[in-house]
């Protein structure tokens, strides 16, 4: 079992204005979803092939991830904690942690100190494949977009807490 990690709440360390980047990381692909700069809204980016093991150096997925924060200055990182159904941490938790924890690394490694955090999302990839079946798109079709939907569905629940935390201003 893995470390019991408890999600994040927004408050009073929130950064402010800024795009928000949402990841749902998997063992075979990582979903990666940005937010507009008022964090009102979660969109998809893309879906980034997992090729960084647990052991030994940082491939082309966390590169991908570190070139979208780059790119929309990303203020903040929200990672999907997959926790089991009865909230307790299993072994995926500790595949995000380590995704979280390496771009945390190269990031600092910049000199760029952007927050990292978890949000609990037990239920988000039956979420988004339940509304991709609803547009039409089969489970088949849906496999490439299914990750991005997850990422987008993480993202999307931490940016309405936010809101929430922050009496509806961004």
């Amino acid at each position: 079992m893995a470390k019991d990690v408890v999600p994040d709440r927004p408050g009073e360390d929130d950064p402010g204005r800024g795009r928000r980047l949402g990841l749902d990381v998997g063992t075979v692909r990582i979903g990666v979803a940005i937010s507009d700069p008022d964090g009102i809204l979660a969109t998809p980016v893309s879906t980034v092939p997992r090729v960084t093991k647990r052991r030994g150096p940082d491939g082309d997925d966390i590169d991908s991830i570190l070139r979208v924060a780059r790119e929309y200055s990303v203020v903040e990182i929200i990672v999907g904690l997959p926790r089991m159904l009865d909230g307790s941490s299993g072994s995926s938790v500790k595949h995000a942690q380590d995704v979280a924890f390496r771009v945390r690394r190269r990031l600092q490694s910049e000199g760029v100190d952007t927050p990292i955090r978890y949000v609990d999302e037990r239920m988000t990839t039956v979420m988004a494949q339940s509304a991709l079946h609803q547009a039409g798109i089969s489970m088949k079709e849906g496999r490439s977009v299914i990750d991005q939907a997850a990422a987008v569905e993480i993202l999307q629940t931490w940016l309405d807490q936010r809101r929430r935390y922050c009496g509806g201003e961004s």
